[in-house]
């Protein structure tokens, strides 16, 4: 073991990082953040940058790396990304002030933050048009809750919920960040393990109620949590764990947070985990926001406006009446067209107020961050004056009128603030001119400090009555004024030794001084750094301003969102075709000339082809289920026609117009889908066994008012087990769920269900057979179809032909056994082995008709308009024959 001493400097490190031993610190030295040991180690690895050595600890080097605090944004992100939560590490005075205490005092330093995937504010690392959510989860007695908050935008909302429902909420919420009781981290960290996202354990006593009511009280500035809501101890105690979070990374200076909503289950369509990921409505298979309902349905202009549209897609409503005064806000733009392009060009200049404010609140903001609330506000007052809401529907109306009310601090701010001001306070000169006299007296002397001399040398030649007067500078006596020795006896004689008083005698020039001098030359001296402190005393003075209208803000914030998703809404309807649903209390489900949003426009940009557009008529009565059982061949449109009713059916609820001509939805509570197939190899699970505990789930919950979409139940069995289950599995449907559910099968034994159930029909997914060839028509009428057609498809895959005439053959013969009844499954077997595959013929010659024969020899270019009609009619005799 060496006996080398610890630096002080290391001495503070080491002492800093045991407090944040689970964090790499990112300790400020200067111009950088340094990391030192096993966190250099770790981040040079994650940020692909270089790893050296600073000194030695315990006889080994200590390794190091370091990144530019002007670029530590960038680097923060990554290492989020990557799994890594970060404390930062600041100079809490100057180099210079440090000295003050002794020539080897090292800097004060403390940690000022502690950046995790749910606390993230900054720009630069969050998605502007999602929010990013930190979500805890607590029980109490038997019950629990869920709370979650965006600190960058101070949405906080809590719900009780059951364990069960847990995941469905966090698949709705996909929060980066859940913080659990470090008593039930093991048992909650595999059902989180598909969530992606950061499980923090916490103290038990983070999950205190009773400290937890305090806490909640205390940063609204409430005796009781009575004016919000009611809220049982399962709740109190998530809020609680969220703010005892959030001050321990903030380092107890907690953001702007609005006041706690209650959620209910009852108001929103419940939609499990599965169904979420199988319609992509915000996320992609694949990964990513491409080829989502969200991608499509986004037409927004702000960011608080597509924040917006992501929580009504992921969250349907279950009300009437907030269904239909989203469908009206949209109808009355879509009916207003010159009103609604008004509107989307005041929008479109629009900054994301939410975030600047948060920002604001966290001292995290800068000039730019009190100028887009400037922007911001003036906008929604032009907007406001140019809207008269008295004729809008209500939701508009009132988005409208809270949009007004802000004039004396627009007013502030256009004073204050010059047009388009730098980034950061630090930076200076985003203040206006005119603004402040003292800033102004100070940047003149900063800026013009040659030209306020000259004019003071001018001023002291005309007390003096010396022309060769001259004020001068060096470095040993700063400014000074000099005359020649031959009128240094009059500067030397009352009444000019009064004012002028004499520093230095020179060989032929004498040299003096004023008070007045001496205080410009230590104003000029301290201008640059007195205009800094002098404007970021005024950035303070302003952010006061702003925050002391942090509510109203917030409103004009959500009545912005609104209008944003109401034109953008009503914009899409129009752009694409859509219709105004009819949504009631019913069990009603009939939807005409139904279509797909995001596989239309996919054909669309890809080819341009029309997509075939489909009825579903599921309306169910109090007496019965309406399922249709619908057969077809693989790759004729069944799973995308499940999809579309399911999609359509979920706009409808979130108060959406709906690609279809009509449609008449009654209220869906639950939205099932087991569309699409993957195993989870993770947990042991086979592709089976995930279809069945997610159809197990689907017949445990659905209820009698619940969408259901199964495709393919039991196909990942041998066939006669996948048969008994589907069969069952529909039955119970039926009969016990009493649902509204559309069920694709290649089963065709089933469709004989549709004369022993009332509510089961028949429907196909039409095809056309041509030659062997299989042609699809992505029609869907009533009726079964005759057959899956699997060969055909086989054929379209690229199969050999070996394979393919092979299957033909096991295919008529296994059919003939099946009509017949006579053949045993082994005689079968016996009679055609395993595989026979004769070798690939080679190609034969196609037979060549009379019309490809004439056809060959014509150069269209060198024909005559005569010509060609006389070689047409010749065609068309030829083909007769």
């Amino acid at each position: 073991m060496s006996d080398e001493k610890i630096t002080p400097m290391m001495a503070q490190y080491l002492e800093l990082k045991a407090q944040y031993s689970d964090a790499l610190l990112f300790y400020r030295m200067g111009d950088f953040y340094e990391m030192f040991f096993d966190d250099a180690v770790a981040a040079a690895e994650a940020l692909d940058i270089a790893l050296t050595k600073r000194g030695k600890h315990g006889g080994e080097d200590i390794a190091m790396c370091g990144v530019p605090v002007h670029a530590a944004e960038g680097y923060l992100l990554t290492l989020i990304r990557k799994g890594f939560r970060v404390a930062v590490c600041e100079q809490m005075e100057s180099p210079a002030e440090a000295k003050k205490r002794g020539y080897k005092a090292i800097v004060k330093r403390d940690v000022v933050r502690l950046v995790t995937p749910g606390t993230l504010t900054e720009e630069s690392l969050l998605d502007a048009r999602r929010h990013n959510f930190l979500a805890a989860f607590a029980e109490v007695r038997g019950q629990h809750a869920l709370a979650w908050v965006d600190i960058s935008t101070g949405a906080f909302h809590v719900m009780p919920i059951t364990l069960a429902r847990l995941g469905p909420e966090l698949a709705r919420l996909s929060p980066s960040e859940l913080i659990v009781s470090e008593a039930k981290e093991d048992e909650l960290r595999e059902l989180v393990a598909d969530f992606n996202l950061s499980l923090t354990p916490l103290a038990r006593s983070a999950f205190d109620s009773t400290s937890a009511e305090k806490s909640v009280c205390d940063l609204f500035g409430v005796s009781s949590l009575d004016a919000f809501g009611s809220f049982e101890r399962a709740d109190v105690s998530a809020m609680g764990a969220v703010i005892e979070y959030l001050e321990i990374t903030q380092k107890g200076k907690l953001p702007l947070l609005r006041p706690p909503q209650k959620e209910s289950e009852a108001r929103s369509v419940q939609i499990d985990t599965a169904t979420r990921r199988n319609l992509e409505l915000t996320h992609a298979l694949s990964g990513g926001r491409a080829g989502t309902l969200l991608s499509v349905m986004d037409k927004t202009v702000t960011a608080g406006g597509g924040r917006l549209l992501e929580r009504r897609i992921s969250s349907p409503s279950r009300v009437l009446e907030t269904i239909h005064a989203r469908l009206d806000a949209i109808t009355f733009a879509l009916d207003n067209s010159r009103l609604r392009h008004d509107l989307r060009a005041h929008l479109r200049n629009v900054p994301d107020l939410e975030r600047a404010l948060s920002r604001l609140s966290l001292d995290r903001g800068g000039p730019r961050d009190l100028a887009a609330i400037r922007n911001g506000l003036a906008e929604a007052s032009q907007l406001a004056d140019k809207t008269d809401s008295s004729d809008m529907p209500d939701l508009l109306s009132q988005a409208i009128k809270g949009l007004r009310g802000h004039d004396t601090l627009i007013d502030l701010l256009d004073q204050a603030l010059i047009a388009e001001p730098p980034l950061l306070a630090r930076d200076g000169g985003f203040i206006a001119p005119g603004y402040d006299s003292e800033l102004d007296e100070v940047r003149t002397l900063r800026d013009e400090g040659r030209s306020v001399i000259a004019q003071m040398q001018q001023e002291f030649v005309s007390i003096t009555g010396i022309s060769a007067l001259k004020i001068k500078h060096n470095n040993v006596l700063g400014y000074f004024i000099e005359v020649t020795s031959t009128h240094a006896e009059k500067m030397l004689s009352a009444p000019l030794s009064e004012t002028f008083i004499h520093r230095q005698t020179t060989a032929n020039q004498v040299r003096f001084t004023t008070v007045e001098l001496s205080e410009m030359e230590t104003k000029i001296l301290n201008a640059g750094n007195q205009a800094l402190e002098i404007e970021k005393r005024l950035y303070e003075t302003l952010k006061t301003a702003i925050l002391a209208e942090a509510g109203p803000i917030g409103v004009v914030s959500a009545g912005l969102a609104e209008i944003d998703l109401a034109t953008a809404l009503a914009e899409l309807a129009q752009s694409e075709n859509w219709a105004k649903p009819r949504v009631d209390n019913s069990r009603a489900f009939d939807i005409s000339g139904g279509r797909h949003p995001v596989v239309e426009r996919a054909l669309a940009q890809q080819s341009g082809a029309a997509f075939i557009a489909n009825d579903c008529t599921l309306s169910a009565t109090d007496e019965h289920a309406h399922i249709w059982l619908l057969t077809g061949p693989n790759m004729a449109g069944k799973s995308t026609f499940l999809r579309q009713n399911a999609l359509i059916a979920l706009m409808a609820q979130m108060g959406s117009y709906v690609p279809a001509i009509d449609a008449h939805i009654g209220l869906v509570s639950q939205i099932f889908s087991r569309v699409g197939a993957s195993d989870d190899l993770a947990r042991g699970r086979s592709t089976f066994m995930v279809e069945m505990v997610e159809t197990a789930a689907i017949l445990n919950q659905a209820d009698d008012r619940a969408l259901v979409i199964l495709d393919e139940i039991g196909r990942g069995t041998a066939t006669y087990d996948g048969l008994s289950i589907a069969w069952a599995t529909l039955e119970h449907l039926h009969d016990v769920n009493r649902s509204r559910a559309l069920f694709a099968t290649h089963y065709h034994e089933m469709t004989a269900l549709s004369n022993k159930l009332d509510g089961v029909e028949n429907a196909t997914v039409t095809v056309k057979e041509w030659e062997g060839e299989v042609i699809f028509l992505h029609e869907v009428k009533k009726g079964a179809a005759d057959r899956s057609y699997g060969v055909q498809v086989a054929q379209l895959a690229g199969l050999p032909q070996s394979v393919i005439a092979r299957a033909r053959v096991v295919l008529e013969a296994l059919e003939k056994g099946e009509r017949e009844g006579g053949a045993t499954q082994k005689t079968l077997i016996d009679d055609l082995p395993l595989f026979a595959a004769a070798p690939t013929p080679p190609p034969q010659p196609s037979k060549t008709s009379k019309v490809e024969t004439a056809l060959a020899d014509i150069l269209p270019d060198e024909l005559t308009p005569r010509e060609a009609l006389d070689l047409l009619y010749q065609l068309k005799e030829a083909a007769k024959n």
